[in-house]
């Protein structure tokens, strides 16, 4: 019965194999030093670096495209979306529509890019005595044609408000499951932006994060659907059963949606990321930060983003951040501010 539970098996690298609707999905975990005046690291730990184009996990961590602060500096989207889970560390958001804020610690950032949007992922090391860890998930998902031009924006998901649903093994072993898409059982979690495919029932998305006890043991329900890719992520532990097949850790599997899936945790902790949805089943072109139907969209893309550059940028930086002493916030582009709690 296990062969026929899981459809396909294969290592995680740095950049995680997904399946429509998804279309990217990233483990960024660094283990940043204490910070700086300027809310990077110390200069001196930057040598030999190749700022701008620095992924290689020197030291435990990454600069990625920031050359002072640690991140993700202007760059644009279009036509799909991207969900940011920010597990540890403060994250500074900043884009073309005026909008900004800073989340973390759980918080999730679902944003639409559809027809155009500039934003710029900042990692402030707020902390000046000790570490900084910054650990978080970018995951993409896609939008079918007719939405692709949708209105561009962000919804805050805090992390007061996303459900967390706590399983207990006959043994006493527990299993947390945060929910940030697709209900589980009465557990809803905050609805995704209106023009999402996520926002579409009959897409069936789900987005779960498991954390399991030693030993423990939980089931996974059926979608009670055949018609979605389902996939689930060990991205902790060492070793792991689903559906009755022993695994190794750093693994992905591709399992039937309309069947329970018993998993069982070895003997130390372990963690898994669901994704699941129905696929969109359009045609994908994607270059770089635009993902369209065709070729010649990708092309229109690229004319569109150098002659508007999506609405102009109203900061007075390429990775704008928001200070030492801000604390969680959104600040959306009617003006609007919003904290979590």
């Amino acid at each position: 019965m296990s062969d026929a539970i899981i459809r396909s098996i294969g290592p995680l690298g740095f950049q995680w194999k997904t399946l429509d609707p998804f279309l990217f999905c990233v483990h960024h975990d660094d283990a940043y030093p204490k910070g700086e005046e300027s809310l990077g690291p110390d200069p001196a730990l930057l040598r030999g670096r190749n700022i701008g184009m620095d992924f290689e996990p020197r030291d435990g961590w990454r600069m990625y495209h920031g050359d002072v602060v640690p991140g993700f500096p202007r760059h644009p989207h279009r036509g799909f979306e991207t969900i940011t889970i920010a597990r540890r560390g403060l994250i500074d958001h900043s884009d073309s529509l005026g909008a900004r804020g800073r989340f973390g610690h759980g918080d999730v950032q679902w944003m639409t890019a559809g027809k155009g949007i500039v934003h710029a992922e900042m990692f402030p090391l707020l902390e000046r005595e000790g570490d900084n860890p910054g650990e978080l998930f970018q995951i993409w998902i896609n939008l079918p044609a007719a939405d692709k031009f949708a209105e561009p924006s962000y919804k805050m998901l805090w992390a007061e408000d996303i459900p967390r649903v706590i399983h207990r093994d006959d043994a006493g072993r527990e299993t947390a499951v945060t929910v940030i898409a697709g209900a589980l059982g009465d557990a809803a979690p905050p609805s995704p932006p209106p023009d999402s495919w996520a926002s579409k029932v009959e897409a069936g998305v789900a987005i779960w994060a498991m954390a399991f006890e030693p030993g423990a043991r939980w089931t996974l329900p059926s979608a009670g659907r055949s018609d979605l890719n389902r996939a689930l992520y060990l991205f902790g532990g060492d070793s792991f059963t689903v559906g009755g097949r022993s695994v190794s850790g750093r693994e992905g599997f591709l399992v039937r949606p309309d069947v329970d899936v018993e998993l069982a945790c070895g003997d130390g902790p372990a963690e898994a990321l669901l994704l699941q949805g129905s696929p969109i089943g359009e045609p994908v072109a994607q270059q770089g930060p635009f993902v369209m139907n065709t070729l010649d969209e990708i092309r229109q893309a690229m004319v569109d983003y150098h002659a508007t550059q999506f609405g102009g940028w109203p900061w007075d930086r390429d990775d704008p951040i928001h200070g030492p002493a801000r604390g969680r916030f959104a600040q959306y582009a009617d003006g609007t501010v919003e904290e979590p709690g």
